[in-house]
């Protein structure tokens, strides 16, 4: 098992920033990937943004530019620093660690932080 614990939402206004933080504990995997997924109203869950445990990033395309992942292994925490916010990235943020066993993802959740863009 794995859990994950999420910090660093909020109320912000347009072309402000946030820095959101994932500490994950329990039966860490050396070899994984941790990212960030976000749930606006009436919307599915879609990827953000995320990183290997080698370094390795994947951003939505909304974000480039803008959003910025990183992790420290030591602390098995993942951060992303989100700039330039806009309205549009109103959204529930969910912490994401997975790993490959096989040819299958396990994949754990945190339970959501909600960041709000507006004036």
């Amino acid at each position: 098992q794995v859990q994950l614990v999420e910090s660093g939402g909020g109320l912000v206004q347009p072309g402000g920033s946030l820095r959101l933080s994932c500490a994950a504990s329990g039966n860490i995997k050396s070899s994984n990937t941790m990212g960030w997924y976000r749930q606006a109203p009436g919307k599915q869950r879609e990827l953000v943004a995320d990183i290997s445990s080698g370094g390795q990033t994947n951003y939505e395309d909304s974000v480039k530019g803008r959003f910025t992942i990183s992790r420290d292994n030591a602390k098995n925490t993942v951060y992303l620093q989100m700039n330039s916010l806009k309205p549009e990235d109103t959204a529930v943020y969910y912490c994401n660690y997975k790993f490959l066993v096989g040819l299958s993802w396990y994949a754990y959740w945190g339970q959501g932080t909600q960041v709000t863009v507006s004036s």
